[in-house]
């Protein structure tokens, strides 16, 4: 059975992106043993000027869409129900800032050399850090603490965020996917030129996969 290779475009700071990737996961959960995938994660920043002390998230999404703070928490009651249907869990309070996520994708291009199983839970965790629990995906320690909770070395993920390894690797990835078309995310692109955007629901991944599989 020949592996369909899937390539995650998304961002940490996404809340759409963590329930698409749910969704992903409780479709292959049913395609087991019909349809093999290759997953892999690839960078994408939703806020790639944000500075080190990150903004409050109601500000934040003032000034770049004009939603009003209502809107936002009908937004996230939403994002909420959806993530729930999918067995993803977002803290009430929501994510009370927007951080900077360069460095958290660092570490998930490091975790991809390790392997698709490493860089998975990483990114996993790194979703849950953010959006279940509130913890900043710009902080150091937050970031060792999660490559350390799934089996990952920390002295190592802290190395690498001390210096500025694999820094090239990800611009170079963000430019890629972006001349590729990529502008918004979750964007999930099979086999190099299928393409699902958003957070659909499993039965949407399931139904793709299956198709391209027995093509």
């Amino acid at each position: 059975m020949k592996p369909l290779h899937i390539d995650f475009v998304s961002d940490v700071a996404c809340p759409w992106c963590a329930v698409g990737l749910a969704s992903l996961e409780r479709a292959l959960e049913k395609l087991q043993g019909e349809v093999a995938v290759d997953l892999r994660f690839q960078p994408f920043e939703l806020n790639p000027q944000m500075g080190p002390e990150g903004q409050d998230v109601t500000e934040h999404l003032t000034q770049k869409y004009g939603s009003t703070a209502e809107q936002q928490a009908q937004s996230r009651a939403a994002i909420a129900a959806r993530g729930a249907a999918v067995g993803f869990t977002f803290r009430k309070e929501g994510r009370g800032r927007v951080w900077s996520t360069f460095d958290a994708h660092r570490l998930l291009h490091w975790a991809g050399e390790q392997g698709p199983k490493q860089q998975r839970d990483l990114k996993m965790r790194l979703l849950e850090s953010y959006h279940g629990e509130g913890r900043s995906p710009a902080d150091p320690e937050v970031l060792a603490d999660a490559a350390a909770s799934v089996g990952l070395d920390r002295a190592e993920a802290q190395a690498i965020l001390a210096s500025d390894r694999y820094a090239r690797e990800v611009r170079e990835s963000e430019q890629e996917w972006q001349q590729m078309g990529i502008h918004a995310v979750p964007s999930v692109v099979i086999n190099g030129k299928h393409l699902i955007q958003g957070g659909q629901p499993p039965e949407v991944f399931e139904q793709a996969l299956r198709q391209l599989a027995a093509q």
